[in-house]
C-alpha cells in the first residue's frame, strides 16, 4: 500500500473522492502523524502519477491552510514497512522530504526505509560484500 498524509479532513476527503472517481480504492486511517490514506501499490503508471499529481495540489492548498493559520514549521512523513508487514510512519521535516523527493521516487525512498528496517531489527551475519553482490546478482536477473 502507498500512505498519503493529510492534516486537514476536508482535503483528505477531496483525495478519496478524487480516487473514487477513478475507481482507487482507498483505505482510511488515523495516525499520530495526521490523516491517512492508502491506496493500493499496483495501479497502473498513468493512474499512479494522476494520484501524485492531485495529492501534489492538495499538499500546496495544506500549506497555504497552514500559513494562513500561522503555522510556521511542517512535517511530512514517509511510509514503510517491518520485516513482519507493519506499517510504520517516519516523520520527516517538510523541506528535507522537498530534497528527497526532487532526486528520488517515493517508491526508492520507502524501498530505502524498508530496507533499513529490515537490516536494523533483523541484522545479516553476511558480510556488505557478499550482500552487494548477491543484490548485484539479483538486479541482473
Amino acid at each position: 500500500m502507498i500512505d498519503y498524509i493529510f492534516f486537514e479532513a476536508a482535503l483528505r476527503d477531496q483525495f478519496v473522492a478524487f480516487a473514487a472517481q477513478h475507481s482507487v480504492p482507498c483505505l482510511l486511517r488515523d495516525d499520530p502523524m495526521g490523516l491517512v490514506v492508502e491506496v493500493p501499490e499496483d495501479l497502473p503508471e498513468g493512474l499512479a502519477d494522476k494520484l501524485e499529481d492531485f495529492y501534489a495540489v492538495l499538499e500546496r492548498e495544506q500549506e497555504k491552510m497552514s500559513l494562513a493559520e500561522g503555522e510556521l514549521h511542517r512535517l511530512a512523513g514517509f511510509g514503510f514497512k517491518l520485516p513482519d508487514g507493519q506499517a510504520r510512519l517516519v516523520p520527516v521535516a517538510a523541506n528535507m522530504a522537498n530534497r528527497l523527493l526532487e532526486n528520488f521516487t517515493l517508491e526508492e525512498i520507502q524501498g530505502l526505509l524498508n530496507a533499513v528496517a529490515r537490516y536494523a531489527l533483523e541484522p545479516p551475519n553476511e558480510h556488505l560484500c557478499k550482500l552487494l553482490a548477491e543484490q548485484l546478482a539479483q538486479n541482473k536477473d
